[in-house]
């Protein structure tokens, strides 16, 4: 017969085997025999139970802080972008006392702001649990999108004390409320940013009159917990808390230093990203851009603040016929390769570069048809601000001309 009894066994077993699949991939083929039950699979995760005047904050992904290629961006007090994983949560939707119309509760401390949470069976939130509440599940720079809009949520100026809801635009992709454009509210963060006094805790939201830097999503301050400032307020959270923390290392380098020997490899990279379009602000006015190439000579490293670092290569373009065309370029290292800020003009000269009375400005050196000049160059969170020209003249009293 050819057949064992171990053989038939094994026939016997993957025939009930096949059997049984067809049964077992239909759905409601489980255990109970429901054919309307789904697969373990296929279970959907019930909703959380709605709570009055909360928002559930689902789980998910926050892009912490802001990327180093957006504008603005405070360096050393931000994380740059990095994921991190939060889980579900609840918040309030207005600050206490969460209610429509109602006048935040302010000039209180971190501790008075902690029991009034307590008192309702919340909690503090933490500054990153804020933070993902306002950036939505598209982690956006404001809570209602990437362009900053000053009306919405009545950002850049210094009043705070609106009553909750004024400001009916002013939500985020989740839900919530008011979250810049009034109150600052404690967190239960600890404020750790480098060297920064020990003790400060994370105050977010508010407002003031930077509105796009202030009223962004990541924008943080550290207060002491005892302070109690009639701008300051509460909001409260509640679930299982999230317990990641902000906690950033701040490097800070010589303020500007001359990099020598040249880079042969990064000032071409950077010459490259002088257009003729950058190069017609510098030189004769009305004279149009030529397709000369811009020569960096110079490369200059600027750390205006911690975490932050500027390259400017320093150079001129040389059109037949006409005087030069010279400048910096600013730009970031992004990866392996220069990025663009801007391009400075010293117009006929090329340009050199002396600190100021601060890290974050330096001053320019150049000179046009009316002779030498000097600008100032400030650092503005992350873009670079250029003030007017600035002459030599004789004093009375004063051996040597000096700038105005």
């Amino acid at each position: 017969m050819g057949r064992t009894l171990a053989g038939l066994a094994l026939d016997t077993t993957l025939a009930t085997t096949l059997a049984l699949t067809p049964a077992a991939c239909t759905r409601g083929g489980g255990p109970s025999g429901d054919p309307d039950a789904a697969p373990p699979w296929d279970v959907a995760v019930p909703d959380p139970e709605p709570r009055p005047g909360m928002a559930w904050i689902p789980g998910g992904v926050l892009l912490a802080g802001t990327a180093p290629d957006r504008i603005p961006r405070i360096a050393d007090e931000e994380m740059a972008g990095e994921q991190v994983v939060m889980q579900g949560f609840y918040m309030d939707l207005y600050p206490y006392p969460n209610e429509v119309g109602a006048i935040p509760t302010t000039a209180v401390s971190l501790a008075e702001g902690r029991a009034l949470c307590e008192a309702q069976g919340k909690r503090l939130c933490s500054e990153l649990e804020l933070e993902r509440a306002c950036k939505g599940p598209s982690n956006t720079v404001y809570e209602y999108g990437d362009a900053y809009k000053s009306a919405l949520c009545g950002t850049g100026q210094a009043k705070s004390l609106i009553p909750n809801g004024y400001n009916g635009a002013c939500v985020s992709g989740f839900g919530v409320y008011d979250l810049h454009g009034g109150v600052w509210t404690w967190t239960s963060s600890a404020w750790q940013r480098g060297n920064a006094k020990p003790g400060l805790v994370t105050q977010r939201g508010g407002n003031g009159l930077a509105g796009d830097l202030i009223g962004r999503c990541a924008h943080g301050r550290g207060m002491r917990p005892e302070a109690k400032r009639a701008d300051t307020g509460v909001r409260c959270c509640a679930g299982e808390p999230n317990t990641f923390e902000v906690v950033l290392a701040v490097t800070r380098g010589q303020p500007l230093r001359l990099n020598t020997p040249l880079d042969e490899k990064l000032a071409g990279q950077l010459a490259a990203l002088a257009t003729p379009e950058a190069l017609a602000t510098s030189g004769s006015p009305g004279v149009p851009a030529t397709e000369v190439p811009f020569a960096v000579e110079r490369i200059w490293v600027w750390h205006p603040l911690g975490n932050e670092e500027i390259l400017l290569g320093g150079g001129c373009a040389h059109p037949p016929g006409q005087k030069g065309r010279c400048g910096i370029v600013a730009a970031r290292m992004r990866f392996d390769r220069p990025v663009l800020l801007s391009f400075v003009p010293s117009d006929w000269w090329t340009p050199t570069l002396g600190e100021a009375d601060s890290a974050r400005e330096l001053y320019l050196y150049g000179g046009d048809h009316e002779g030498a000049f000097r600008r100032r160059v400030s650092y503005e969170w992350g873009r670079l601000g250029l003030a007017d020209k600035e002459r030599k003249r004789k004093r009375k009293g004063t051996r040597e001309p000096t700038f105005d």
